[in-house]
């Protein structure tokens, strides 16, 4: 049986689909905390590690680089590997700067594996706004696990993600894994 359809006053075209309200991320969509301009001031990921490790979600620091948790995660413990200094392209990195961020990468998939048993990854950078880039100014490399049948009915049918941890418990989750972790 069809649903009917009709022009509800003022408000549009019903649709027929629920709703699951999530004021929290508007911040998200609205581009706040996104960096301003191209300058290290106005970028989130510059001003982040002043923050303590649990305020900044920040998982470990290196010499060069350090990981943190995606504060809009696409799966639970969904991190990147960011270099400190500001730089926003792949070829600006030094070579030691290259080489930090692989390293830090290849421990974030042992340590996911370690804590979650993920039974794969998703691993990239969006070069660019155009790529799709939220923060183009400041490089990031994602580091998604990736579990079979974690595209269920939610993201696919209901547009909507569940993430069965808060943020602050599987940064110290991951932390902890970091440690335990060679």
């Amino acid at each position: 049986m069809t649903p009917e359809f009709s022009e509800q006053a003022g408000v549009g075209v019903h649709d027929a689909l629920q709703r699951l309200w999530t004021p929290h991320r508007l911040s998200y969509v609205q581009g706040a905390g996104k960096a301003d301009g191209d300058e290290p001031a106005g970028c989130p990921f510059c001003r982040v590690v002043e923050l303590s490790d649990s305020d900044g979600l920040i998982i470990a620091r290196g010499a060069e680089v350090f990981a943190l948790l995606n504060l809009y995660p696409y799966n639970p413990g969904h991190l990147m590997v960011l270099p400190y200094r500001h730089v926003a392209d792949y070829s600006e990195l030094t070579v030691t700067e290259t080489a930090e961020l692989a390293a830090f990468t290849q421990r974030a998939m042992k340590v996911a594996r370690h804590v979650a048993a993920p039974h794969g990854f998703n691993i990239g950078m969006n070069q660019g706004v155009v790529a799709g880039a939220g923060i183009a100014a400041h490089l990031h490399q994602h580091v998604v696990p990736r579990w079979g049948g974690d595209a269920n009915f939610m993201p696919v049918i209901g547009h909507t993600k569940v993430l069965p941890q808060l943020l602050g418990e599987t940064r110290q989750l991951l932390a902890d894994g970091w440690k335990a972790v060679d």
